[in-house]
């Protein structure tokens, strides 16, 4: 067990943390419907917006160059958090309440390959609604990510789904606080049955998957000819065992947020397969590098200066961008 300590959390940087999570309350997850692969009135055009930060420019911590990728001619990035990773420096103050870091995967990805145009909407808090519709941040509003696509788009990567129905809230925001109700119990899981007796949050799993195949089907209208990869989400928490001072779950909520976390990452391979697109399998990768694990990928409720809290550290960035690049090199 690593010996981590948190340290007080001021609340504002919890709130930004909720925020980046996609929550807009503490609770149960949400009801609203998803997006379609249809195009609203915010991004009808589909075209990328004529702005200056669209040009190539390399990131700070390069991987080497990759010699055995095509000629692109514009790469896409679309995500969440896990995408954008927020608090690794250096954070893009112009990224509109975003908080992407300019050594995030898309950017390491876009340093190795080298596209002609390079555009990373990755935003803290994204769902697959925010695809083709407005999301509102801390500092306002940001535009679809969809409206970055073109005709000429030619690879696109998507972290998404993690924000839908409040999963991540849920988890991180909502069970910790029922914790104290029953420590060695499983509170939030009783609390997250229906009164039919299902499961809250794995009943919507299978509607998640639905919702990606629509964001891949939305890219190819869009984007005809992009290579599409859907990128997973890393092993958040442990198989075995607790870390309440990292992650402050009841002792048999573990099991219940492992079960609810390896079924995100199986919506995500079920999405791939079904819209037939490249999966990338972090999960796979970062087996015991978990918030509870000694060398974790991703933070705990521990303030750092190269990871907001429950979300990646720079490691699992350059993890997943080393990833992309090999399989853009087959």
């Amino acid at each position: 067990m690593s010996p981590r300590r948190p340290r007080a959390v001021p609340v504002g940087t919890l709130l930004l943390v909720l925020l980046l999570l996609g929550v807009v309350a503490c609770g149960p997850p949400d009801e609203s419907s998803g997006p379609s692969g249809q195009r609203d009135s915010d991004a009808a055009a589909g075209q990328s917006e004529d702005d200056g930060d669209d040009a190539y420019v390399p990131p700070p911590a390069a991987l080497p160059e990759a010699t055995d990728v095509p000629e692109l001619r514009q790469y896409v990035a679309l995500g969440d958090s896990y995408t954008a990773g927020p608090n690794i420096p250096p954070v893009d103050n112009a990224s509109e309440g975003c908080f992407r870091s300019s050594a995030n995967y898309p950017s390491l990805v876009a340093g190795a390959v080298e596209p002609a145009q390079f555009v990373d909407r990755s935003c803290g808090g994204a769902t697959t609604q925010n695809m083709t519709s407005e999301q509102r941040t801390i500092t306002g509003q940001v535009p679809p990510q969809f409206s970055a696509l073109t005709e000429g788009t030619d690879l696109v990567t998507i972290g998404l789904g993690g924000n839908d129905f409040n999963l991540f809230g849920t988890l991180i925001g909502y069970c910790p606080t029922l914790r104290r109700e029953d420590p060695q119990g499983a509170p939030c899981r009783k609390a997250l049955r229906t009164s039919e007796g299902e499961d809250g949050l794995a009943m919507r799993l299978p509607e998640l998957t639905d919702r990606l195949v629509g964001v891949v089907e939305g890219v190819r209208e869009r984007s005809p000819d992009a290579r599409i990869l859907l990128v997973g989400y890393p092993e958040i928490i442990p198989e075995r065992g607790t870390c309440p001072d990292l992650l402050p779950l009841a002792r048999r909520d573990y099991r219940y947020a492992d079960k609810i976390a390896d079924g995100l990452n199986e919506a995500v391979a079920d999405a791939a397969e079904a819209a037939d697109v490249t999966l990338i399998d972090v999960a796979e990768v970062s087996a015991g590098h978990d918030i509870c694990g000694d060398e974790p990928w991703v933070n705990g409720q521990v303030p750092a200066t190269d990871a907001q809290l429950y979300h990646p550290f720079p490691v699992h960035q350059e993890t997943v961008a080393r990833m992309i690049v090999e399989e853009l090199s087959t």
